[in-house]
């Protein structure tokens, strides 16, 4: 299995290359919104927990779940721990920076680390890059990690990491949209004046 995920990362990295656009930084400082059926909040430990149907905006940032776990570190850093129903997966949405472009994705759980502006999606985990509405890439596997810093994607595909049984075989699966032929470069214009072709009465000397 070791040798299928850098080929896999690889790939990945270079389909986000074709857009050179990160995720929206501004969603960093953006205050965290969280909607729930109920609320335990910890303040000595800087914890909350949201259960009942969540919903998490950050800027961009959509998060949809069961359960939430919420942590903010003394430098105002946020964690967050989603959980999804039994059966089904919670959701994760976020727009790239500079273009109109968003990433997506599902899993049983999702870990958000707000310090290293990263995503993980764990358990039946898949991830879709769209450009407006339309999806261009998307991947799935047991464990997806997706770096906001970097734009770059690592899957797993083991049962181990994930323990869901849809990734039982171990096997990664990704579609990895074509770059736009509009961003190809240009042939170059010729430097001197087009040659022209001139008749002639004469035949060449036969070969020998």
């Amino acid at each position: 299995m070791n040798h299928i995920l850098p080929s896999i990362s690889l790939l990945l990295a270079l389909a986000l290359a074709g857009t050179p656009a990160g995720a929206e930084k501004a969603d960093r400082t953006k205050p965290m919104n969280v909607e729930a059926d109920s609320l335990k909040y910890d303040d000595l430990r800087q914890t909350s927990v949201f259960s009942g149907k969540v919903v998490v905006t950050k800027g961009s940032i959509i998060i949809r779940g069961a359960r939430v776990a919420v942590r903010q570190d003394p430098e105002g850093f946020q964690f967050g721990t989603v959980t999804a129903e039994p059966g089904k997966r919670a959701f994760f949405r976020q727009k790239r920076d500079g273009a109109d472009e968003f990433i997506e994705g599902e899993a049983e759980t999702i870990e958000y680390d707000g310090r290293a502006d990263r995503v993980k999606f764990v358990g039946r985990a898949e991830m879709r890059r769209l450009r407006g509405e339309t999806v261009n890439d998307e991947t799935s596997g047991s464990v997806i990690t997706y770096d906001n810093s970097n734009d770059q994607f690592s899957v797993d595909g083991s049962a181990a990491a994930g323990g869901s049984p849809a990734n039982a075989g171990g096997r990664v699966r990704a579609t990895i949209a074509p770059r736009s032929s509009a961003s190809a470069p240009a042939a170059p214009a010729p430097s001197g004046p087009t040659p022209r072709l001139r008749s002639s009465t004469t035949l060449p000397p036969e070969s020998r």
